[in-house]
């Protein structure tokens, strides 16, 4: 199961933890799309509980996350600490 976000969610994440509206590359960025779709397949999960495929992938969702936070804890501790702030995850 894909979990997408729509084009204007999406666009509004972008423009939120961007430098501008077409940075949808860097990290914070990332970050900030892939914990909007671990929550949304959280919430899916919740009901379809023998979902494992979807499981899966929040599994790996979660591992390119922590990935990432670990990259941007390595480049800019200050940085890292007001993002995890500003999205409301444990660091």
């Amino acid at each position: 199961m894909a979990i997408n976000l729509a084009k204007e969610e999406k666009a509004k994440i972008i423009k939120k933890f961007g430098k501008d509206a077409k940075d949808s590359g860097s990290a914070e960025v990332q970050i900030a799309l892939l914990t909007q779709k671990i929550t949304e397949l959280t919430e899916h999960l919740k009901s379809n509980k023998k979902d494992f495929q979807g499981r899966r992938g929040l599994l790996m969702m979660v591992g390119q996350r922590k990935r990432l936070l670990a990259y941007v804890k390595k480049q800019n501790l200050e940085e890292y600490r007001e993002l995890i702030k500003k999205l409301g995850i444990r660091g």
